[in-house]
């Protein structure tokens, strides 16, 4: 008979906890708008202490001038064209004459010839800018920051991420899309 009655009990309390309303469970709030903040935070911070870096190695060069631009690299003239003023555009094929190395020099790539159209190839994006700002004839060394060069990436070769680098360009031709020669 004891065993009867804790049956009945058991099952008399089963029924009433199982009659309770279940309740639907809250997904966790996660926010991935402070998600989104923080790693903007973090990379403004990184690219802050990457331009002081930059700035300080430019600095310590006495004999050589370099200049900021408006697309986030620094460049210098090591010859410059004062004599024309025509300078590639969106479309143009242009033929340079480049080297990529770090920001201490360590060679990347040595010299190489390349064509290349404005604004519809990809290449180092902030060469890509710089570019745009030359002559035919002129040679530009430019230092540009990771974020403006190949970033968190690196190129999948022989540069690696977070890499600042260092290139002096030639822009050897400036042809048309049709061909013509500026």
């Amino acid at each position: 008979m004891k065993n009867s009655q804790l049956y009945i009990i058991t099952l008399v309390v089963l029924t009433f906890l199982g009659c309770k309303e279940l309740e639907p469970r809250r997904p966790k709030e996660h926010s991935t708008t402070n998600f989104y903040k923080e790693v903007i935070e973090q990379n403004k911070k990184l690219n802050a202490l990457e331009t002081k870096r930059i700035k300080q190695t430019l600095d310590r060069d006495t004999l050589t001038t370099y200049q900021s631009s408006a697309n986030g690299f620094w460049y210098t003239y090591i010859n410059k064209d004062t004599v024309s003023s025509q300078t590639p555009i969106k479309g143009d094929i242009v033929t340079v004459k480049y080297n990529v190395t770090g920001l201490q020099g360590n060679q990347f790539y040595d010299y190489q010839t390349r064509d290349y159209t404005v604004d519809k190839e990809d290449f180092v994006p902030g060469l890509t800018e710089g570019i745009k700002l030359m002559k035919k004839g002129e040679t530009i060394t430019f230092v540009i920051p990771s974020y403006r060069a190949y970033g968190v990436t690196g190129d999948g070769s022989r540069i690696g991420i977070n890499q600042t680098l260092r290139s002096t360009l030639t822009l050897i031709e400036i042809k048309k899309p049709n061909n013509e020669t500026k």
